[in-house]
Formats: structure tokens, sequence, C-alpha cells
């Protein structure tokens, strides 16, 4: 066997390696099939085997990580660049009505694969897709209190514009 192909991607030695066992580093390595149909330099979309629409399929990055809290500033902005490309031909493709990114960390929000990744859900009016959340009214106070605590001097707080301002 020759030498790599210049393009090819090679194994980042800052990234980690594949995690034996996960299902989706084995599909963005090649190694399980899988229906893709978009990959980049950082990411691979395919289509999901228990589709909630007509071509709901799913965003991974190539590398592990396991939710979003263990996603790095440039791996949430080429997975984000990915994602918008992936609806982009979902949109142009099969024109659907609208379309929702859905993205599920840690077991008690439903995180089944613990390989980041994001399903990109075509919508289509009348689907049989229901909302898997119940709206209500928030608690006296409840909205307040939070924004009290997410609002707070910290090491990930940005200077914001005070609400109403």
């Amino acid at each position: 066997m020759g030498p790599a192909h210049p393009d090819a991607v090679r194994p980042d030695p800052l990234r980690p390696e594949p995690v034996p066992g996960c299902t989706f580093c084995s599909i963005a390595a090649g190694n399980t099939p899988a229906l893709r149909f978009y990959e980049d330099e950082h990411a691979v979309a395919f289509m999901d085997r228990l589709p909630m629409t007509v071509g709901h399929c799913l965003v991974i990055p190539r590398h592990h990580v396991t939710d979003v809290w263990d996603l790095t500033d440039d791996d949430a902005a080429q997975m984000m660049q990915a994602v918008r490309r992936v609806a982009g031909l979902v949109r142009e493709r099969l024109e659907p009505a609208g379309l929702n990114l859905l993205n599920n960390n840690g077991a008690a929000a439903d995180q089944t694969q613990f390989h980041f990744h994001v399903h990109v859900i075509p919508r289509y009016g009348r689907d049989r897709l229901l909302h898997p959340w119940e709206r209500l009214f928030a608690p006296a106070g409840e909205i307040e209190a939070a924004y009290r605590l997410l609002s707070a001097p910290g090491p990930h707080a940005r200077a914001t514009a005070a609400p109403g301002s």
C-alpha cells in the first residue's frame, strides 16, 4: 500500500481515539455501514435508522465527544457549520415546510448514543411527530430565579444587556 493521498483526513494527535464499542465512532471511521450523504474534515451526516420523519438524519463529529459539555469551542463551531450545511441540503432537496434541530445530553434527556450528535428533522406540516415536552407557565418567580443564577458573574459569563434595556 502506497503513501496516503495528501488530501486524506489524518488522525489529529490532539483528538481522542475512537471509543471501542461506540457505534458513532465506528460510523465516522467508516467501519460500520451507514447511509452517509455529507462529510467534511470534522463531521459526518447520515440517515437515522429510526426516523421521526422522512429525511431525518444525524450529524456527528468525526472524533468522540460525549455531549455538549465535552465540546471545545472549535468543535461546537465546526459542528454547527456542518449542521447548517446539512440543513441546507435537506431544505433544497426534500423541501420540508420547516425543520427541527434536536440534541439530547445525558440519559435524563433521552441521550441513548453517548457520542455527541444533532438530529436534523424535516417537518412537513401534519406529520406524526409531536412535541416531546409539555409547555406550562412557570410558577411565579421561577424564571427570574433562573435568570439571576444564569446571569451571575462567573468564569463563563459574558457581558449582556440587562432585560428590558
